[in-house]
């Protein structure tokens, strides 16, 4: 068994190095990342002017802030249903919101699984050599 295979098995991914990688994708997404958080305000604006939404437990209209949690949990794909949309507009928005968060999930997923891979790169870990043994 040659020492430089069981000599690159224990070589490591700097955590330094992976964190400064996912950051330099996410800072070329920048844009996309800018226009999805955008896109949640208007989201969570619309649905407290026209999303109807109300406290389950007192009936009451929500306040600004419970419709931001009721977006946030939505986005975020959990869904406690203490906060809900009564009106259609307000269904359809939280859709939106869902299918926002599954997308900014994916996005930042992606973002870092790449860094983590351009990472292993830079340290040596993904090159043809290391495959092979």
């Amino acid at each position: 068994m040659n020492n430089d295979t069981s000599d690159d098995r224990r070589t490591r991914i700097s955590p330094r190095t992976a964190v400064a990688e996912i950051a330099k994708v996410l800072w070329h997404l920048r844009g996309i990342l800018a226009i999805l958080l955008v896109l949640f305000v208007l989201l969570s604006m619309a649905m407290y002017y026209g999303g109807g939404t109300v406290d389950t437990i007192t009936r009451t209209r929500s306040s600004p802030g419970e419709t931001f949690y009721f977006c946030m949990v939505t986005a975020l794909t959990i869904g406690y249903g203490d906060v809900v949309p009564t009106t259609i507009l307000g269904r359809i928005i939280a859709v939106l919101l869902g299918l926002q968060g599954v997308l900014m999930t994916g996005v930042i997923a992606g973002s870092t699984v790449y860094g983590i891979q351009a990472a292993a790169q830079r340290e040596g870990l993904g090159s043809a050599h290391n495959r092979d043994g």
